[in-house]
């Protein structure tokens, strides 16, 4: 990987404003500057970037990162190009990537990736030309060859070495680097894809960066796809994005299927705002990907028990991802069913009217959790909220996780601060100067409001209690890990350290909430907002609600069934409390001996 330090030195001295104006106009908006997202079809500018941060956030669609980010998504580039493009722009040569093979003049070396995965692509559209049993599926399927030139399919014929045919040297590495080769016991090589319905994956450039392949008739794996290569990560990419963006952002929605097969079929009904996930559980990534794409994300299953066991998959990694104004949803198809077959039993009208009348991601949620439960029963109401919380604690859109909570103490019989309370989300320390600065900086919990702070101070990072970061939430486990970054990394630019941050998290658990947290600070000017100040109160309620909860486990409990510790500790904790201990019960007296 590339060092840490030139990632540093790379970012501190390029400009962001620089970078992002070299793609799209900039106007100023006091000290940031705006512009019409291009990751999104917008009129008014909500694309805004922080030169004070160099930082990019669009309060749209949620599309935000570093200077390195914007390369990438703009204009489709891996981590590694992005860095050598920005690099170029300085005049500085980018170190030699640890674990990349030296580069050598050998003729396994003389074809790239790409070139080897697109004279693949040639031969399997040759194949399937020529092949009348791949045709037949095809046509039984009732796909057009419009459609399947439209999506390059093709055809990977039976047999074990016909790939040999287009590459005369079938030992060059390059082959195996592509995925398109698999060395076997003692060096026999044999193609990965035999007999299979072929659709090339293309990235956001329009470059094939792998393969799906699909068999004709039953057999195992039903879909077959490339392996990890340095082009090609399955929990990135996804499936007819390329071909579907201008339909995508006509239309506002993205609709999200289970296979290859399911985006060409609908396409060839005329529904071009499709798209698949390659093989696996909808990612994180994919939701950002998606929600830059458009305004409503519809999760498309089957109406089966594994089709909504796919669907709470999806549902889960949206939690984090949600921006208020995006919609997630969730459509069922009738069991026994796939896209095409409905589309086909019922037209095309009856599927729109599915899509459109699909379940909000909250209702899905509230549906799910409350299913096995009996909410006429205490217990059962009690099962609900201890079930929902890691759940709702994850919603990153602050209106919606509060509506989902008013929701949820409706259905407990409880009020929207008891939820609250239960769950930890208190209103935090906030800065009270003018309404304009609490709209800034919304609260939304204690340990959100610390990530705040260290990004806008990380000195202050030595200065957090590291006992408040004991909790197993997505805010808590972000500022553990900020906290041992700061600490590791003591010399950090602070010009660039929001940028710093964003890259090197980037693809972790904790990229969610540390974005989301410097994406809030974006607009703040640190002569305004004393961090030290607001950390330090921060962590005063943080201890101070901990040490509620704690009074109140030990105070339910009999006194006799307490060991002689938790009498010392309930003991001070009343002294700190400075109140009786024991509830109306009065089960413990207001003085232990």
């Amino acid at each position: 990987m590339i060092p840490q330090s030139f990632i540093q030195d790379l970012l501190s001295r390029l400009d962001i404003v620089d970078v992002v104006e070299s793609h799209l106009p900039l106007k100023r908006a006091g000290t940031n500057l705006v512009a019409c997202c291009p990751f999104h079809s917008e009129r008014s500018p909500s694309f805004t970037v922080s030169p004070a941060k160099q930082f990019y956030h669009c309060f749209g669609c949620g599309a935000h990162g570093n200077a390195i980010g914007f390369v990438m998504e703009y204009s489709g580039l891996g981590f590694i190009e992005a860095i050598k493009e920005l690099a170029a722009r300085t005049g500085m040569s980018v170190p030699e990537v640890r674990g990349e093979a030296p580069a050598t003049s050998s003729a396994e070396m003389t074809q790239s990736l790409a070139e080897v995965l697109r004279a693949a692509a040639v031969f399997f559209k040759a194949e399937l030309k020529r092949s009348e049993v791949a045709v037949a599926y095809l046509k039984g399927r009732g796909l057009t060859g419009e459609i399947a030139a439209r999506f390059g399919l093709g055809f990977a014929p039976p047999g074990w070495q016909n790939l040999a045919a287009v590459f005369p040297d079938y030992r060059a590495q390059v082959l195996v680097d592509a995925g398109l080769v698999i060395e076997g016991d003692e060096g026999k090589r044999y193609d990965r894809f035999r007999d299979r319905i072929m659709f090339p994956i293309v990235n956001p450039r329009g470059n094939i960066v792998g393969f799906g392949g699909r068999v004709l008739g039953p057999g195992e794996p039903k879909y077959l796809n490339s392996p990890e290569t340095p082009v090609f990560e399955k929990g990135r990419e996804i499936y007819g994005l390329y071909q579907g963006r201008g339909a995508i952002r006509a239309s506002g929605r993205v609709i999200v299927v289970e296979g290859y097969m399911d985006v060409v079929a609908l396409a060839q009904h005329g529904i071009d705002d499709v798209v698949a996930t390659l093989g696996t559980a909808t990612t994180s990534f994919h939701v950002q990907k998606l929600f830059k794409q458009a305004g409503r994300v519809v999760f498309c299953f089957d109406g089966d028990e594994a089709g909504r066991r796919a669907a709470w998959r999806a549902l889960e990694n949206c939690l984090g991802q949600l921006v208020d104004g995006k919609e997630v949803a969730f459509a069922f198809l009738p069991e026994g069913e796939d896209p095409d077959s409905c589309v086909r039993k019922t037209g095309r009208e009856r599927f729109e009217a599915l899509i459109r009348d699909a379940a909000p991601l909250s209702e899905f949620l509230l549906r799910e959790l409350t299913h096995p439960l009996d909410l006429t029963t205490a217990e059962g109401r009690a099962s609900l909220l201890q079930t929902a919380k890691p759940l709702v604690k994850q919603i990153a859109a602050p209106a919606l996780g509060a509506m989902v909570r008013r929701r949820l103490a409706e259905l407990a019989g409880l009020d929207q601060a008891e939820v609250g309370a239960l769950f930890g989300i208190q209103s935090g320390p906030w800065s009270r100067r003018s309404p304009e600065r609490t709209r800034r900086i919304a609260p939304v919990s204690l340990q959100r409001h610390v990530l705040r702070c260290l990004l806008l101070a990380p000195r202050l990072a030595a200065a957090v209690d590291r006992s408040i970061c004991d909790a197993d939430d997505p805010d808590t486990r972000a500022t553990r890990a900020l906290v041992d970054y700061l600490a590791a990394n003591p010399d950090l630019d602070e010009r660039v350290l929001v940028a710093l941050v964003s890259d090197h998290f980037r693809g972790s658990t904790h990229e969610a909430a540390l974005n989301s947290a410097a994406a809030e600070i974006i607009e703040v000017r640190m002569g305004e907002f004393d961090a030290a100040a607001e950390l330090a109160g921060a962590m005063s309620q943080i201890k101070d609600l901990r040490r509620k909860a704690r009074f109140a486990e030990l105070g339910d409990k009999p006194l006799a069934s307490l060991s002689a510790d938790e009498r010392t500790e309930l003991r001070r904790l009343q002294a700190e409390r400075r109140e009786p201990i024991g509830g109306p019960t009065g089960s413990i007296g207001p003085v232990i001996n």
